[in-house]
């Protein structure tokens, strides 16, 4: 009777979803042991000498990202077992969770770019009814910035499928073999576009915190592995043609500094775990940029990991302290929440790249290889203090959330469920092994030889931008920077104004539809047209009926009247 209990529950499902994580993981270590590379193909139709072909690509690369997927999605969905237990919805809920790992899948396997629109307007779509799942006016806004600006990206993707049509066929895997860079261009171009709005980059950013409107669980899914690293899986499937890009390294560094900057200003937990997200693709984007496509996928699995368990901890706290996002209000949480607080420290400490976690194999492999190679100092500086800027948030957060005194945590008597702890602590695992398990199994091994200055230039800055966090959470230097910065604190805190840009062409035209439908369909139009007319004419309806039934008296007088116009003109 137990386990009847959990049929029909996110349960089953999450258990489901773990079992093919498993297979999927397995089948690309042997993929990669064997260095085999499997097509499936499957000819829809056939016009003319072009053939609609579906095809699906197993190799290393997309069975090891899909059973990441599949991993975090199963967790999220045990997860949601106790967090979205009261929901009245929560079958809708499965569903659509569902379809969003649907949608990735066909993203993953599929290296046709008519597939692939199906997945990523699928992504597109589903995200969208996420966004707003809790229908209110927040989520609502927030909804339709995250879809229009995604669109930006579909319709990216159709001209570049439009464009494919010269080339005899949309399988981009053999087309970036077949063809010259330069005949592929303008294709790339479109590609680099979609991957820029579907990964946040600028000036794309600002729907990404906009999102957290999400439950919580959602944004631990959307956030880490699926709908923002779509744009830059789809960049490692076409890393043949950009090779190295000094665009996309400028657009990908620039993201980095205005989000780890923004995310030392902001107050909101969802926001500042977003704010990191974007700093991250930021990374991952510079990274392939740099033409390091391995290291591009290596931080791609080992921040989905950490990310998603980070969303998990915030989504535990959210959900005990009734809603509260505010990290001023909710100090003292390690007393209350004293595991969910372990790994909460952990994986902020994995996203620093704290020796021996996931992040710092790969963040600090990224780091090696670009001091190898050939540096401007002026961007050396940015993403020097761009990557600081990760432990100045990091601690920032971590002091606020467990070492401050007790906010509202003093009038409640939380307790860590079981079926809670279950998942984190299982993605907990997962992120710790990943980035010393990848790195053996996956990676060349590299030596890399550098200077001393470089090696402790990363230890004292690290040293030293922690310290400089730990003071900037004083209430006085809190004072001091809003009284002496208060311009320059609006500004940074709210992403450079990319949310007032970004929603700024969209308002202008609604509020002028707005004006039309007032005035004009409303107003003027409604009583000199169709419906004016309509009851004008029907308050003189009932003198014409008056006539149309003729009594004696009335056909008497309509009699005199004929005859006295008669006698008139006569």
């Amino acid at each position: 009777m137990a386990l009847l209990k959990y049929l029909g529950t996110p349960f089953t499902y999450g258990a489901l979803l773990f079992v093919l994580s498993a297979v999927s993981l397995v089948y690309s270590f042997e993929l990669f042991k064997f260095d085999l590379v499997v097509f499936l193909e499957w000819e829809l139709i056939s016009f003319g000498s072009v053939s609609v072909i579906m095809t699906l690509l197993f190799d290393w690369m997309s069975m090891s990202f899909m059973g990441v997927v599949f991993l975090i999605s199963s967790m999220v969905l045990f997860y949601c077992y106790v967090y979205m237990a009261g929901d009245k919805n929560l079958v809708r809920f499965i569903i659509l969770v569902f379809l969003f790992v649907l949608s990735m899948m066909f993203l993953i396997l599929s290296p046709n770019m008519i597939s692939i629109l199906l997945g990523w307007d699928g992504l597109g779509l589903v995200s969208y009814c996420l966004v707003i799942y809790y229908q209110n006016v927040k989520s609502a806004n927030a909804g339709m910035l995250t879809v229009l600006s995604n669109r930006v990206g579909d319709v990216a993707i159709l001209l570049c499928i439009s464009w494919m049509f010269n080339f005899g066929g949309w399988n981009f895997f053999y087309l970036q073999h077949l063809f010259r860079v330069e005949e592929l261009k303008f294709v790339l171009i479109l590609v680099v576009l979609a991957a820029m709005t579907k990964s946040a980059q600028i000036p794309f950013s600002a729907w990404l915190p906009a999102a957290m409107a999400a439950p919580t669980p959602v944004s631990a899914l959307v956030h880490s592995s699926t709908l923002v690293t779509a744009g830059v899986y789809l960049l490692i499937r076409f890393s043949e043609m950009i090779g190295v890009n000094l665009f996309l390294l400028y657009i990908s560094v620039f993201t980095m500094m205005l989000s780890g900057v923004g995310a030392n200003f902001e107050m909101d937990l969802k926001k500042i775990i977003a704010l990191s997200t974007l700093s991250q693709l930021g990374v991952m984007i510079m990274t392939l940029s740099l033409g390091l496509v391995e290291l591009t996928f290596f931080h791609l699995i080992s921040h989905a990991l950490f990310k998603s368990l980070l969303f998990l901890c915030a989504g535990a706290y959210i959900h005990s302290y009734g809603d509260i996002q505010d990290i001023r209000l909710l100090g003292g949480v390690s007393k209350i929440f004293p595991l969910t607080s372990f790994l909460f420290i952990g994986c902020s400490l994995s996203l620093c790249g704290f020796p021996f976690l996931s992040g710092f194999y790969s963040k600090d492999m990224i780091l090696e290889s670009y001091f190898m190679g050939s540096m401007n100092a002026f961007m050396l500086l940015i993403i020097f203090f761009s990557t600081m800027a990760t432990i100045t948030y990091s601690i920032r957060l971590i002091y606020y959330m467990g070492f401050k005194n007790l906010g509202v945590g003093c009038l409640i008597t939380g307790s860590e469920s079981v079926f809670m702890l279950m998942p984190m602590v299982g993605l907990f695992f997962s992120s710790t092994l990943t980035g010393a398990g990848f790195s053996w199994l996956f990676l060349t091994p590299v030596a890399v030889i550098l200077p001393l200055v470089f090696k402790m230039l990363v230890l004292l800055s690290g040293c030293l931008f922690g310290v400089l966090a730990y003071f900037s959470t004083k209430e006085q230097m809190i004072f001091i920077m809003k009284l002496g910065y208060s311009k320059l604190y609006g500004f940074y805190g709210m992403m450079w104004g990319l949310p007032v840009i970004s929603t700024f062409f969209f308002i202008s035209p609604l509020n002028f539809g707005l004006k039309l439908v007032k005035f004009m369909d409303q107003g003027w139009m409604e009583e000199l047209g169709g419906q004016g007319i309509y009851k004008k004419m029907a308050l003189g309806m009932p003198s014409l009926d008056h006539w149309n039934l003729l009594g004696i008296k009335s056909y008497f007088l309509m009699f005199f009247f004929i005859l006295l116009i008669l006698v008139v003109l006569m």
